[in-house]
């Protein structure tokens, strides 16, 4: 590997380095106690010395029923590269509950320490992680997808922490359409997560705290699962009639547009468009999904019934470029210029085009 591509990832490991705090840990982790009894639980995206996973499962240990806990970190082998990174070793530990609702220290834990990086896709973290029944943590979201089939392909469980932007995604989608994962309770969530004492703090999002300790502010987060939860089997209360002027068919699918979740129609049939955020409120005993609108999404039950040549996006101030973007997504047709946002035309089409956002095409069970 080059000096170059080495000092971009090691700057993206960086800036991945968010970490959860313990009252969010406490608020979803709540939920699946039941799930914990007898169970080795790995984190392996935590560093034990600042970790509040390894903090809420050590503190937790007999009041869980845990078999075992084991937690590891990555540590960047090129940090010198770019910034004054700290020369320890990736490490890993595990604990047995020895202390009873106490934290334990160095002189209580047998620590160990990794030969390589302790990146969750090394030879020695796979080896830990196949001794574990349950992985718990706030992954790397650059690696969300890479991360996420990893599990599924050691066959786990886990609850996991991601971007709700995530759910469209390839790789991902499938894996919500066949029912094989699913969102937790806390969902499109913006969460405030610690970052390193060198991490860059710039806008809103951002502060630091009497302390000195710095926080950053991400949105569109949520918890990913496939242990079984309540609130997958609750159903949603549908009270909307269907009318064609208030959910209009859309001009590449057969199907119409939901803009909203709490506004699907009690009494449509058909194929119906909704927003990513339709995933909380998804019960598989009453909605099959069908597909979602992006490009790559070509051997679903539903798919494009027209692809867009030629197109071209406007501005509202008069501005044209390039608009095959428009082919990335739902579209709804209008006969005149829309008054608010970026519109679109094209090559043997009629009229004006919108782009929605990304939809899941979901249908009524029976």
């Amino acid at each position: 590997m080059g000096k170059n591509k080495k000092m971009q990832e090691a700057k993206t490991a960086k800036k991945d380095e968010f970490y959860t705090q313990l009252k969010d840990i406490e608020n979803e982790l709540r939920h699946y106690r039941h799930h914990f009894k007898d169970k080795v639980v790995y984190c392996n995206c935590d560093d034990p010395k600042v970790s509040n996973f390894f903090k809420y499962f050590a503190l937790n240990f007999q009041q869980l029923g845990l078999k075992k806990l084991i937690s590891s970190c990555y540590r960047n082998m090129d940090e010198d590269l770019f910034s004054e990174g700290s020369s320890e070793k990736a490490i890993w530990l595990e604990y047995r509950g020895e202390l009873d609702g106490n934290m334990p220290d160095d002189s209580q834990v047998k620590v160990h320490e990794f030969e390589g990086d302790g990146d969750f896709r090394s030879k020695e973290s796979i080896k830990l992680l196949q001794e574990a029944d349950i992985v718990v943590t706030n992954p790397p979201f650059s690696l969300f997808r890479e991360y996420l089939s990893q599990l599924m392909t050691y066959d786990k469980k886990f609850i996991i922490m991601g971007n709700n932007n995530s759910i469209p995604v390839k790789g991902v989608f499938q894996l919500l359409k066949e029912n094989k994962i699913w969102l937790g309770y806390a969902t499109n969530k913006s969460m405030e997560f610690q970052v390193p004492d060198t991490y860059p703090l710039s806008g809103k999002s951002t502060r630091q705290d009497e302390n000195g300790c710095k926080y950053v502010k991400v949105s569109a987060i949520s918890w990913f699962t496939n242990l079984d939860i309540n609130k997958r089997h609750e159903e949603q209360v549908l009270y909307k009639k269907y009318t064609p002027s208030e959910y209009p068919t859309y001009d590449n699918y057969n199907a119409i547009e939901v803009s909203k979740v709490k506004d699907i129609p009690l009494d449509y049939e058909g194929v119906m468009g909704v927003p990513i955020t339709f995933m909380d409120k998804y019960n598989p005993d009453q909605f099959d999904i069908l597909g979602v609108s992006k490009t790559w999404a070509t051997d679903f039950e539903v798919s494009k019934v027209k692809v867009y040549k030629n197109a071209r996006q406007h501005y509202q101030d008069g501005r044209t470029i390039a608009g095959g973007k428009i082919n990335d997504g739902a579209v709804l047709a209008y006969e005149n210029i829309p008054d608010k946002g970026i519109y679109y035309t094209a090559d043997e089409t009629a009229g004006y085009l919108k782009q929605t956002y990304p939809r899941i095409f979901i249908k009524k069970k029976g």
